[in-house]
């Protein structure tokens, strides 16, 4: 049986399906950290899922034909994309919801910016 735990989110408090099967390793980072931690796994995991793959492969057979090997975007490129997005984030996001109760997709954006932030800073630091 999975063991639950409850850890702020941003100003959101997520509850985490510690999965039996799953190693994590111990660190001494922040809360927040951990849970950025958690979810690009869970996205690794979900991404890496038969279920996911075959809605990429599903997508790229109905639309595989619109594409030509040219360094031009044709205009209809752009819905192709707008469906893929909205398809694939969707899914991403429902998987992380269910996974993790309370996953808000605004409050890991704004936390996948600030490590965006903190990995320039510390680059240029070096």
């Amino acid at each position: 049986m999975a063991a639950r735990e409850r850890i702020l989110f941003g100003d959101n408090a997520v509850e985490m399906e510690n999965m039996e099967e799953e190693d994590f390793a111990v660190s001494n980072s922040s809360g927040a950290d951990a849970t950025f931690d958690t979810v690009v796994g869970y996205i690794e995991d979900i991404m890496m899922g038969d279920e996911f793959q075959q809605l990429q492969r599903n997508f790229m057979e109905k639309h595989y034909l619109e594409f030509e090997d040219s360094e031009e975007n044709k205009l209809s490129y752009t819905p192709i994309f707008n469906e893929h997005i909205d398809l694939l984030e969707k899914y991403i996001e429902q998987q992380l919801i269910e996974r993790m109760p309370g996953f808000s997709m605004t409050a890991f954006t704004t936390s996948l910016q600030r490590k965006k932030v903190e990995v320039l800073t510390s680059a240029v630091a070096w």
